[in-house]
């Protein structure tokens, strides 16, 4: 690759290639605030992958800026030990450590923060809402003088580069944008006014640094909402900030109200906001970051070749793959492990409070989950080819075992195959043919198109057998569930010359909502019928806004609270919540109401004596997410 591995200087600071690790919550962090053997070696490891800069998550720069008890911290002098910890790892690995410095605002929550959560304006965090307090002007001062401690702290605790966190609707951001700062004095109105509190931290910032220090800026540069930010006012306001004296700037998108522009789901296309960076890079005399949904060196390499950036951000791809720069540069780019944009990291972190990742089940677990030679070799029997018995058998295999992989199909990949169907997802398949690579790479012994019986099993004797047989689709117990009409979502995903055709969808959850929007590529006019009050509930939230709005626009009709009753040769038969009685009439009926554990194998087995353990859907039906980290568990301790 021509420009990704290549040196770049911002200032004195001279970083070895062209791949920044952006500032990314992993929440691996104590409620106190603390930093941890696991916080220091997720970073770590992140650092040995190879990129030029890692860049630490947001720190909050004052109590009241935190919008997570799991959230990092710079607002005391007690935090700089673990910080200083974390900035030395990552320069012993050879990147160059940075920091994020950052207040989260009206974005976060009286809950979290045991007050009202501060605001330029009284206006609330439209996802978040609650009273906010408006700043005062001596407030806003003693904000810009915690900024500029943080940085003083940041600066001992061994870090090269400040970033300061100005977008994603965060404090620095509101102040910036109409959306949320209505302000009548001179921290609102112009855009000189609304940039006033950056300006004022940036030279804050600047004075507690030398000059030679270099600051970046992180900018949500759209917003996409009504008043929000644009490139061409974001330009403006950069003008000013760059001769206030930022050194680099990381041009992202979205605010509260647009999360799906800050984290994006794989509904969108990959670089979505470098044309952003490259028409702010036409325009400032700094260097330019692009960020956003860049998981690939390859779509990094024409980034930075058609000079739309200077430098790359990977995030994700990074919590999916450390080791992503080291195997781009050795030109290992089947080996890579591809983020797939599911957005499974950014809902743990809220959900769970903590990051977590789909394909990458170690993510957060590093010391938990070493990989470790077994004491004693096994013939191990692995039933089940989807993302769970891929997944066991590979690491087993890797730590010595003699695995022996079965599957019915004639085929590997299971659900994730038939998940990859629709256009959206066809991510997906990356993660299934990094899971075949591995399997041929630590000689599992694949039995494709062989479907595994008690006769089999008795005559291979393996000292452990994992059943990983998935699940089937769930079929409601209705009249005419038999009628020539119906069909289940699996034959809608495989039919090669799917038909246009009038289709009602049973089942609004996670599949029956992908199921129609692929009906929809087709041209089918589709009516979706779900039980719960709304649609898509399983999606991670960002997916699901996302999902929503395109089935919305393709004019797909909602029954929410609405029941299957019988189905007849020309349509169903639904009630509502009150029990009031319609016909649909359709061409087409598609049954996606979930799935039920295939027990069947093991049933059959389980009085025979064997060592059994079952994993992923033939469990319980669930993820892939589930399935692949059951088999990460179970593979590193049979």
């Amino acid at each position: 690759m021509k420009y990704l591995f290549t040196p770049f200087r911002i200032k004195k600071l001279e970083l070895p290639n062209r791949i920044v690790m952006p500032g990314l919550a992993s929440f691996l962090i104590e409620d106190d605030g603390s930093i941890t053997d696991k916080t220091i070696e997720h970073y770590r490891l992140r650092a040995a992958g190879g990129p030029g800069m890692v860049i630490v998550e947001a720190c909050a720069v004052s109590p009241e800026g935190v919008v997570s008890p799991h959230q990092a911290r710079i607002y005391d002098d007690r935090f700089i030990d673990g910080l200083s910890k974390i900035a030395k790892v990552i320069r012993g690995e050879g990147a160059v450590p940075a920091v994020q410095i950052h207040h989260g605002g009206r974005q976060t929550s009286s809950r979290v923060i045991k007050q009202k959560p501060l605001a330029p304006s009284p206006l609330p965090c439209p996802t978040i809402r609650g009273d906010v307090e408006p700043l005062s002007v001596e407030k806003i001062h003693q904000l810009v003088r915690k900024f500029g401690d943080a940085a003083q702290r940041a600066v001992e605790a061994g870090f090269e580069l400040i970033e300061i966190h100005g977008a994603h609707g965060y404090l620095v951001n509101q102040f910036l944008s109409r959306f949320s700062n209505i302000r009548g004095d001179e921290y609102g109105g112009t855009i000189e006014g609304r940039a006033r509190f950056a300006l004022e931290i940036i030279k804050e910032v600047r004075k507690r640094v030398s000059e030679d220090f270099p600051i970046s800026f992180k900018i949500s540069a759209q917003e996409f909402v009504p008043n929000g930010l644009t490139v061409e006012e974001s330009i403006e306001i950069l003008k000013l900030l760059v001769d206030a004296g930022i050194d680099v700037v990381q041009v992202s998108a979205g605010n509260d109200a647009t999360p799906e522009w800050i984290a994006q789901p794989m509904f969108m296309e990959k670089a979505c906001l470098a044309d952003s960076a490259g028409k702010i890079r036409k325009v400032l005399k700094i260097p330019v970051m692009a960020v956003g949904r860049i998981n690939d060196p390859l779509v990094a390499e024409k980034i930075l070749e058609e000079g739309k950036a200077d430098l790359v951000c990977i995030g994700r791809g990074l919590l999916a793959d450390p080791e992503l720069p080291k195997k781009a540069k050795e030109g290992r780019l089947e080996d890579i492990r591809t983020c797939i944009a599911c957005n499974t990291c950014m809902e743990s972190i809220f959900r769970r409070g903590r990051v977590e990742c789909l394909v990458n089940p170690i993510l957060g677990r590093e010391k938990e989950l070493v990989l470790e030679p077994a004491k004693v070799t096994k013939k191990v029997m692995v039933v089940g080819g989807g993302p769970g018995g891929l997944n066991v058998a590979w690491v087993a295999a890797r730590r010595g075992h003699d695995v022996h992989l079965y599957e019915r199909q004639p085929f590997l990949g299971g659900q994730l195959l038939l998940g990859s169907v629709t256009a959206y997802k066809k991510e997906l398949l990356n993660l299934i043919e990094f899971q075949k690579r591995q399997i041929r790479r630590f000689g599992v012994k694949v039995h494709l198109g062989q479907e595994v019986s008690p006769d089999i099993i008795q005559k291979e004797r393996p000292d452990v057998i994992i059943l990983a047989t998935g699940s089937s689709p769930a079929v409601p117990p209705v009249e005419g569930i038999d009628k020539s009409i119906v069909v289940l979502f699996p034959e809608v995903l495989n039919d090669q010359d799917l038909k246009k055709m009038d289709t009602v969808v049973i089942g609004g959850g996670a599949t029956g909502s992908e199921v129609a929007l692929h009906l929809t590529d087709h041209g089918c006019q589709v009516t979706i019928v779900e039980m719960l009050p709304k649609i898509g509930m399983q999606l991670e939230s960002m997916t699901r806004k996302v999902l929503l709005q395109r089935l919305k626009q393709r004019g797909v009709k909602f029954l929410t609270e609405t029941r299957l009753k019988r189905i007849e040769d020309n349509g169903v038969v639904v009630l509502d919540k009150e029990g009031n009685e319609s016909f649909l009439e359709t061409e087409r009926v598609v049954i996606a109401i979930g799935t039920k554990p295939d027990n069947t194998l093991y049933d059959q087995i389980k009085s025979l004596g064997y060592e059994i353990h079952r994993i992923g859907d033939c469990l319980k039906p669930r993820s892939a997410k589930a399935a692949i980290y059951e088999g990460a568990v179970l593979g590193r301790s049979i």
